[in-house]
């Protein structure tokens, strides 16, 4: 059985794999000279799935550390960590 942190891993990197294939898409669809709606459609959707990825991921560190904290003071500076990494990078 895997751990709570393998699952999330494990789903993180499913998703990214899935980004993956969209950019792959998109360079496709550029070489074939597709209209500029069409690659900007793509493009807003592999951004929208790059940032899901991103929260997902914040989510997973959120639980775990969560999970790992002994004190209810412990946890609102696990909160408190998580917020500023949000206000910086989300």
């Amino acid at each position: 059985m895997m751990s709570i942190k393998e699952t999330h891993q494990h789903k993180l990197i499913a998703r990214l794999r899935r980004v993956e294939g969209q950019v792959r898409g998109i360079q496709g669809m550029i070489e074939r000279d597709e209209p500029c709606e069409a690659v900007a459609q793509q493009l807003a959707a592999a951004r929208k799935a790059l940032d899901r990825s991103f929260y997902d991921m914040l989510a997973c560190a959120l639980d775990i550390r969560l999970g790992e904290a002994r004190t209810l003071t412990a946890a609102r500076g696990t909160g408190s960590e998580m917020v500023k990494l949000l206000a910086k990078y989300g």
